[in-house]
């Protein structure tokens, strides 16, 4: 489904926040929820540190975090995506990957969309975000296989199942609790 576990949501955004990146590259991004909640939360960050600034309550053209998205279903897109968004990408999330500079962003994130792959590409996802990741690299993933078929987006099928030990043999070890789903974090 285009949106992600609501009781990860605080947890991730408390480890990004305390990250301060100034680059985010979200990767399938689906409704927008984590763009607009770290536009908001990486805006308002930077209240504090220049004086006058108003943070996300800006004009866009004034924003001083890039968060750009990647998403593969055209048909997710809303005005939400317009605002919270410096830049979307429509498209195959590793075709796109392979475009991207290396270490372009300060952060990468892949919330609930690893098992939509199988293992080998899941790794070449992984891999991905860690080249064009500068500082650090986050995703999430459900702890148990949940089946789902969606024909009308073949992209939201369910065909992996990932443990801590093969998140962990990509480099993702960090681990921020969460009851249902691994939450993980390589840092550079």
């Amino acid at each position: 489904m285009p949106f992600s576990q609501t009781s990860q949501i605080s947890a991730i955004g408390g480890w990004i926040e305390a990250l301060a990146p100034q680059s985010v590259l979200d990767i399938g991004v689906g409704m927008g929820q984590y763009g607009f909640l770290l536009r908001q939360r990486l805006e308002a960050l930077n209240l504090f540190k220049v004086e006058g600034d108003r943070g996300w309550q800006q004009p866009k053209d004034q924003w001083r975090i890039v968060i750009d998205g990647i998403e593969g279903c055209a048909g997710y897109m809303t005005p939400v995506h317009d605002w919270a968004y410096t830049h979307m990408m429509l498209g195959e999330a590793l075709q796109l990957l392979k475009t991207i500079e290396t270490g372009r962003y300060e952060l990468a994130i892949a919330i609930d969309i690893l098992e939509h792959f199988d293992k080998d590409l899941g790794a070449q996802l992984l891999k991905e975000m860690q080249r064009v990741s500068s500082r650090a690299a986050l995703i999430s993933t459900p702890k148990e296989f949940i089946p789902q078929e969606v024909p009308a987006n073949p992209y939201e099928n369910h065909r992996s199942l990932w443990s801590y030990e093969d998140l962990h043999a990509s480099g993702f070890g960090e681990v921020i609790p969460n009851q249902e789903s691994w939450v993980t974090a390589w840092r550079a």
